[in-house]
């Protein structure tokens, strides 16, 4: 079954904007676990503005699950995963001041940056994941980066789901074949719902991991967080 990796950006979100440590990231991160979830997402920024560098390492001692930070490859992103050694490390090409991934890398023009920082990622033990648009020549070259998954940002996915299901998905489903006959491993992310995820995953269902946060915790304001880990794993069933 495709895991879920419950990002978990917003609950810092909310800590921060009154100070204190109201909600407990730790203690919520373990929660999810508990709750069924397979790993938990970072997404630390420059700015901290949600997820501090602290964070990091406090929830690399706590966590049973599978770890994945995201980010921008700058130096002190990496001198922090190499330092903390996640399970897996998404690669995004974000500006340092972006509110949210709006787009992937292009593997083509970005392959000898990429290709020094995932040798850097493979050499520390570092599983890696490079985020890429529906796009089969992103993949190829990703591939030839070295990377060992790629993430599919899902967001025109999304946007374009409930006007045509088929035709919003018909470019994942191709880069996924693709991604699939280049022996690498699959992730999607970005704007997956309990509205949308099932029939992606229906689509294609050896997507190894899907990475939620925003949806999944507006969910959880309404259903509980318990509740709505449960569902989102529900929508994960082929």
């Amino acid at each position: 079954m495709t895991k879920l990796s419950v990002n978990i950006n917003k609950v810092a979100t909310l800590r921060n904007a009154r100070g204190g440590n109201m909600p407990d990231l730790l203690q919520v991160a373990k929660d999810c676990e508990a709750f069924g979830a397979d790993g938990i997402t970072v997404h630390p920024r420059p700015d901290e503005r949600h997820i501090r560098r602290n964070d990091v390492t406090a929830l690399r001692a706590v966590l049973s699950t599978e770890f994945n930070i995201e980010g921008y490859p700058s130096k002190e992103f990496i001198d922090l995963v190499l330092r903390v050694k996640p399970h897996q490390v998404t690669l995004v090409p974000d500006k340092p001041g972006q509110l949210t991934s709006n787009h992937g890398w292009d593997t083509v023009t970005e392959q000898e940056f990429l290709r020094d920082i995932l040798n850097d990622i493979r050499a520390a033990g570092i599983r890696s994941s490079i985020f890429i648009d529906a796009d089969e020549r992103m993949a190829e070259f990703a591939a030839k980066a070295g990377t060992d998954r790629v993430e599919l940002y899902t967001g025109p996915y999304a946007e374009h789901y409930a006007k045509n299901p088929e035709e919003a998905i018909a470019p994942y489903i191709e880069t996924a074949k693709r991604v699939r006959r280049l022996g690498i491993g699959l992730n999607a992310g970005h704007d997956l719902n309990l509205n949308n995820l099932n029939y992606f995953i229906t689509n294609i269902p050896w997507v190894d991991e899907v990475s939620i946060g925003h949806a999944l915790i507006c969910d959880a304001l309404y259903l509980g967080l318990k509740e709505t880990i449960a569902a989102y794993k529900e929508c994960l069933k082929k």
